[in-house]
């Protein structure tokens, strides 16, 4: 009898798109042994008409796949890099992250505009605080409007809610084939992306030997230096969807450049900086450049927002 490897996933098209990409390349490296899926509804599933700024995001897609995963009805879970928290529970481990698509924003125009084209005023829906506090930012003018769901229920809503446009993750339409849609890819000079975006994460049990031996081969050393020094700016600044704050890491000639930046959420206040090192100090640099940017009043705006937040 085959060795049977259970693979824990939420159940959205992306999120299967994702572990399904997971399983395959697992499957082709060992045919000797099964791999199947199993879609778990996660809170952030569940809750689809409230912001998540408004609730909170500790472990919003990713806790109850944990719980698979420590009570071993899963073996590993796939997640979005971008939903799994900067603290993981006891006993857990991320074995591997996978190569990382483009991770930047996309614009979704009702009539082809790009950013600087859109009409004074514009309605523009997203998800994200992060997106949100940096348009405006950009073009004070915009009005920004929370909209939820999973990628094809974002579509719906641009339609429905008679939007100018949506911004959403490159990442997310180009797995799901949506390319054609895209109006614009946002530069990064205007709109750095989420902590994480564009890398798939695996987790595992950190004991799970066997397990982790098999990922092995799905890490790549670049994306992990990359996101591993991403998730140390936010980690330190101690962020979240309630407050607006982005990064990237990318990896060049063996040099790790990292860019960050903290925002109010109204985009009146932003602080931006960069700073590049060995990938073998992604962690340091990642704490480093939190600690530049909370000397520059990144601190002042991260309180400004927790308020906010727990006034909402």
């Amino acid at each position: 009898m085959k060795r049977e490897i259970v693979i824990g996933t939420r159940e959205s098209r992306l999120a299967m798109w994702q572990a399904r990409w997971v399983l395959e390349r697992l499957q082709a490296l060992y045919p000797h042994v099964c791999f199947t899926l199993r879609g778990i509804k996660t809170r952030g599933d569940r809750i689809q008409e409230v912001a998540l700024s408004k609730i909170g995001d500790k472990g919003l897609f990713t806790k109850e796949l944990e719980l698979a995963l420590q009570q071993r009805e899963i073996d590993l879970a796939v997640h979005s890099m971008k939903d799994l928290p900067t603290s993981l529970p006891d006993g857990l481990a991320v074995g591997a992250i996978c190569p990382r698509e483009h991770p930047g924003d996309v614009l979704v125009s009702r009539a082809g505009h790009t950013l600087e084209e859109l009409p004074h005023a514009a309605l523009i829906g997203t998800s994200s605080t992060r997106r949100a506090a940096q348009l405006r930012h950009y073009r004070p003018d915009l009005r920004v409007t929370p909209v939820r769901g999973n990628v094809t229920t974002r579509l719906r809503k641009l339609e429905e809610l008679g939007l100018d446009a949506l911004v959403l993750a490159y990442a997310g339409l180009h797995r799901l084939g949506l390319d054609h849609l895209i109006t614009q890819r946002i530069p990064y000079r205007i709109c750095l992306p989420a902590v994480g975006q564009g890398a798939i994460g695996i987790e595992v049990r950190a004991g799970d030997g066997e397990v982790l031996e098999m990922i092995r081969l799905l890490d790549d050393p670049p994306t992990r230096a990359a996101v591993t020094a991403e998730r140390s700016f936010l980690r330190e600044l101690e962020g979240g969807c309630q407050v607006p704050v982005g990064a990237l890491g990318e990896v060049k000639d063996g040099c790790l450049i990292l860019e960050g930046m903290v925002a109010t959420q109204d985009g009146s206040q932003l602080v931006r900086d960069k700073i590049s090192g060995p990938v073998e100090q992604a962690e340091s640099l990642g704490r480093e450049l939190a600690a530049r940017l909370m000397a520059r009043g990144a601190g002042e705006i991260l309180q400004k927002a927790r308020q906010e937040f727990d006034q909402a």
